[in-house]
């Protein structure tokens, strides 16, 4: 592996999220930020509204509310796609020969979930995928998720070939010589994109992660994606051999109890997914990081200290990577049985949900300045329209990142739990992001699109 400089490291570790976060917040609250006033006032507005949205879906009962992750986009409609997978792979039928042993469907779900994630950056107002198996028409994220999960039964990212007879479900995999077939023409077939009638934003973006995702599975000089098959083309879901064998992974005698640090799934995920990422992102020393940006907000305070090449003022986001992260880490639960444990650092996600109820119940109220930043510019009430890349969006983001921290705290001083009783992933699923995307469709109904349009490539949103 090429070395990379200490501030590399930490500019891609969890940690450095909250620690580049937080100033940016104390910046805010003394009025000193450029595109956002943050109305105090406001915050408890924001609690009560998450906190009713909690008691109509689920009442008192916490533990019933699930993670935050993919899983939930798969179960649309509603309907236990996952489950009926698991359940159609572990029956032996005509169509399928053997059962799957739990250790492979574990890594299956990983290949799913990793490139439906991928493909999960913002379709835009208007696209739609309608659902083969049932004619079902959906948008948005859910619609991505159904899309990737035909395209996944049907074979589209697997490398093997096949021969009549041969069984369906082992062409259920995402693999390097798969991924390295796809075209974005491909990809919007599948995807059933049309320029006029089903448009989608960011297209290309998304066919280049997954090409580069290829590219990152052969090139792989840690193993990460091996796996402990012979001769096997590199998967992401070999990544679970890999954290079995992993030294911090703990194995219980007695009971055969398997607990894995969320600190190795993260190594795999930001190391070994590193390349994917475009390589035009922020670069330090010589290495391009990823979802990491500079905010011209913390550089003015900090002024002479952010250093000639202000690697001080960089904030990281690693949305999509948090993403990935808390979407794998249940489908392993849910097959293997494994405990993941340290996950204390992964934060809240910086996108257009959960920044867009704080703008929207005005706890984050835009300046002018975000406005006259518009392409093109507009005036308030209009939707300011920005690159990710925009100092702005920056700004936003990192204010996302400590609100949502002061919302789930806020919401469990409200119902006196700990943050055992009701965690971060719950108060996103259940909270934050739902209530975004609510808000949303009540102020603006005629799109339900955020209260700032973000021009996506793809690769961030």
């Amino acid at each position: 592996m090429t070395s990379v400089s200490d501030r590399v490291i930490h500019l891609r570790s969890l940690t450095s999220i909250r620690e580049r976060c937080a100033p940016v917040f104390k910046l805010a609250q003394e009025g000193k930020t450029e595109y956002f006033d943050y109305e105090a006032s406001k915050e408890k507005d924001v609690i009560d509204y998450c906190a009713s949205i909690m008691e109509r879906d689920f009442g008192t009962n916490f533990a019933a509310i699930p993670p935050h992750g993919r899983w939930r986009h798969f179960d649309v409609g509603p309907l236990p796609r996952i489950t009926t997978l698991l359940s159609k792979w572990g029956t032996p039928s005509a169509g399928n020969l053997e059962p799957v042993p739990p250790m492979e469907a574990a890594r299956k779900l990983v290949d799913l979930f990793v490139v439906s994630v991928l493909l999960d950056a913002g379709a835009g107002t208007k696209w739609q995928y309608e659902e083969k198996a049932t004619g079902l028409r959906i948008g948005r994220s859910e619609g991505l998720a159904i899309a990737s999960l035909d395209m996944f039964t049907e074979g589209l990212f697997c490398g093997l070939e096949s021969p009549a007879g041969e069984d369906p479900v082992l062409r259920c995999q995402v693999d390097a010589i798969g991924l390295a077939r796809l075209s974005t023409e491909n990809l919007a077939m599948s995807m059933q994109v049309h320029p006029e009638q089903n448009p989608m934003t960011g297209l290309d973006g998304r066919a280049q992660l997954l090409i580069q995702l290829s590219k990152a599975l052969t090139d792989d000089s840690q193993g990460y994606f091996t796996g402990a098959q012979q001769n096997a083309a590199p998967r992401p879901g070999n990544m679970v051999d890999w954290l079995l064998t992993h030294p911090s992974t703990a194995k219980d005698a007695a009971t055969g109890a398997v607990t894995v640090q969320v600190s190795a799934l993260w190594e795999v995920l930001i190391i070994g997914l590193a390349p994917i990422w475009p390589a035009t992102r922020t670069k330090l020393d010589g290495v391009s990081l990823g979802d990491v940006w500079p905010c011209d907000s913390f550089k003015a305070a900090l002024g002479d200290e952010a250093g000639v090449d202000d690697e001080k003022a960089l904030v990281p986001f690693h949305k999509l990577t948090q993403w990935l992260c808390y979407s794998i880490m249940e489908p392993i639960e849910q097959t293997l049985g494994w405990t993941f444990a340290g996950g204390e650092h992964q934060t809240g996600l910086p996108e257009y949900r959960n920044g867009g109820l704080l703008v929207d119940l005005g706890v984050l109220k835009p300046k002018a300045a975000l406005y006259k930043a518009s392409e093109p510019p507009t005036e308030a009430p209009g939707i300011p329209r920005l690159l990710p890349s925009h100092p702005a969006v920056v700004e936003w983001r990192a204010l996302t990142v400590i609100l949502l921290d002061r919302i789930a705290e806020g919401i469990r001083q409200k119902y006196g739990l700990t943050a055992q009783q009701l965690n971060l992933k719950q108060v996103l699923e259940a909270a934050t992001w739902k209530g975004g995307r609510e808000i949303a469709k009540q102020k603006r109904p005629e799109t339900g699109g955020p209260p700032i349009d973000i021009i996506s490539d793809g690769t961030v949103f």
